[in-house]
């Protein structure tokens, strides 16, 4: 056992999926094309119910395209005293670099 505060040593490098990862992945892969047949046809057909082929085209999408970003709404008062819309542009954006840095935790 090593000792606290060491660095680990030996095993995988960081990013590198196991064998079984890489296997399965291999095995599924096999199965991209019927796969997406298969969503086509569930959307296509008309006697299927309206939820299942909506999800069938937008999982078609979803790959095609990629999904859609999602929008985030502010609300509230900042820390400034000022809510987000009486913030100037470069206000906006050294808060936001500071929300994707991780700065403030």
């Amino acid at each position: 056992m090593r000792a606290k505060g060491t660095p680990k040593t030996g095993g995988r490098q960081a990013g590198t999926p196991n064998k079984v990862t890489r296997d399965v992945k291999e095995l599924a892969q096999t199965y991209v094309e019927e796969s997406i047949e298969g969503l086509a046809g569930i959307a296509r057909d008309k006697g299927n119910p309206p939820a299942a082929r909506v999800a069938a085209y937008r999982e078609l999408l979803d790959r095609a395209c990629g999904k859609p970003m999602q929008g985030v709404a502010l609300t509230g008062e900042l820390e400034l005293g000022r809510s987000a819309h009486e913030l100037t542009d470069d206000e906006l954006a050294a808060i936001a670099a500071g929300a994707l840095s991780g700065a403030g935790d």
